[in-house]
């Protein structure tokens, strides 16, 4: 009888980075064939469509419904042919210069949660103004914390008692 792999299988990693190769050239493809528009790079011919880290997956296209129509389209036949479902309830719509009503909407055809901007990723600020200190101070802070911390294990005590 086949289960499969498991996770903590040694293999899990090498063929979930394959399984993700194989979405990464469907999307190249689509994007291609004009069914997916990423975001054109300017002074650049290069085109950004989606984004991938560990198990992370960030589809970043023009604000369209045919655009999400197709990307759902796309994610649907990458379950099919992977076996690895998408939890869309995990999943969220952002837009950027766009009506809230209409994110919304595509959210909620999508089956994700409605999300906007700035918002955390990976502990670092994304979509907020960088050039702002107060943007910059939760990262320093929780930065500083780390090293007092790390300072505190390796600060040996007869270092510091002889100054």
């Amino acid at each position: 009888m086949w289960r499969g792999v498991r996770q903590g299988d040694p293999l899990s990693p090498y063929l979930f980075i394959t399984v993700m190769k194989g979405l990464n050239i469907s999307m190249k493809s689509a994007c291609e064939k004009g069914l997916f528009k990423g975001i054109k790079i300017p002074h650049d011919d290069i085109i950004i469509s989606n984004l991938f880290y560990v198990d992370d997956a960030l589809f970043i296209g023009e604000w369209s419904k045919e655009n999400i129509k197709n990307l759902a389209r796309i994610l649907r036949c990458f379950q099919v042919s992977s076996r690895l479902k998408v939890n869309f309830h995990k999943s969220r719509v952002f837009g950027v210069g766009v009506d809230m009503q209409e994110i919304s909407q595509f959210a909620f055809h999508l089956g994700c949660e409605l999300a906007k901007l700035p918002f955390i990723y990976f502990g670092v600020r994304i979509g907020a103004n960088m050039n702002q200190n107060k943007h910059w101070k939760p990262m320093i802070d929780q930065f500083q914390t780390k090293l007092s911390a790390w300072k505190a294990k390796t600060l040996s005590l007869r270092e510091a008692n002889a100054n």
